[in-house]
């Protein structure tokens, strides 16, 4: 189920988004200031008029304690086993990295499993909203090779290496190869929620 960059998840990613501030009680502005987005690009999202980049989703999923994978997806329950074809993709309109929400929804399991795939040469950088908690994540490189740095520091992994963090800072993802490198992401929750970003 591939939501690539369109009108449709624009809008739906909007409605989701607005739902979310709701829910939590929070303005415009309250989430603006929560989130370091301004108020104007916000409702520009929210009635989705705005094609919003991973990058922006992050700071505003981090603001409201939500992973970009609890934005881009609906939130019903899948029960314990979701199929390949089912799990949702997206594609970032900024990277044209895509990505693959693997992991069944409302089970209420401890962690969360992504994949993606970051094109030959692309570049994402991520940072949480001010204030947001420190991420526990492992990144586990499929294929190609991946560079990382985080909070300044870098990192390379080749195909099959594994890193684990605490992210509480910025992170940015690298390929400097000339083909796409594919990687999974497996993020720890805390108190049964994922705040904070998933690249």
């Amino acid at each position: 189920m591939e939501f690539d960059h369109d009108t449709e998840i624009d809008r739906l990613l909007g409605q989701r988004l607005k739902a979310a501030r709701q829910r939590h009680g929070l303005t415009l502005d309250a989430l603006a200031e929560r989130s370091g987005v301004s108020r104007a690009m916000i409702s520009r999202v929210e009635r989705g008029e705005s094609s919003p980049t991973a990058a922006l989703l992050v700071r505003l999923g981090s603001g409201l304690g939500l992973s970009l994978s609890a934005l881009l997806e609906e939130n019903a329950g899948s029960g314990p086993l979701t199929r390949s074809d089912a799990q949702p993709v997206w594609r970032d309109p900024a990277s044209g990295y895509l990505r693959r929400n693997v992991s069944p929804r409302g089970t209420g399991s401890g962690f969360e499993i992504v994949e993606v795939e970051l094109p030959a040469g692309s570049e994402v950088r991520l940072d949480n909203a001010t204030g947001a908690a420190a991420l526990d994540q492992q990144i586990w490189v499929l294929r190609g090779r991946l560079d990382l740095t985080v909070e300044g520091i870098p990192y390379t992994l080749a195909e099959g290496d594994c890193l684990q963090m605490h992210l509480r800072g910025p992170i940015i993802y690298r390929n400097p190869g000339d083909a796409p490198v594919r990687y999974a992401v497996i993020l720890a929750a805390r108190s049964g929620a994922f705040p904070g970003h998933i690249a």
